[in-house]
């Protein structure tokens, strides 16, 4: 998937234990653990939101993305 998480990286910059974040965003650590891993198929926003405030970031900071052409291919249900 062309879509990385790259929450860790985030979590180095601020010092911040997984465990410390998912506490302040009132998430368990195996919700955590799986958005961290990206085997998550999607995200509320307000979990987004969440996480952006706690570690004063914005979404683009923890997610980014690389180009895939099979992206822009049909399919259904999307």
């Amino acid at each position: 998937m062309p879509i990385r998480v790259t929450l860790d990286a985030m979590l180095a910059r601020r010092g911040m234990t997984a465990r410390e974040l998912a506490a302040g965003v009132g998430l368990s650590e195996t919700q955590l653990s799986l958005f961290r891993s990206g085997k998550v198929r999607g995200i509320r926003f307000r979990t987004l939101a969440k996480l952006c405030a706690v570690l004063e970031c914005a979404p683009g900071e923890l997610l980014g993305y690389e180009h895939d052409e099979s992206d822009l291919a049909e399919t259904d249900g999307d």
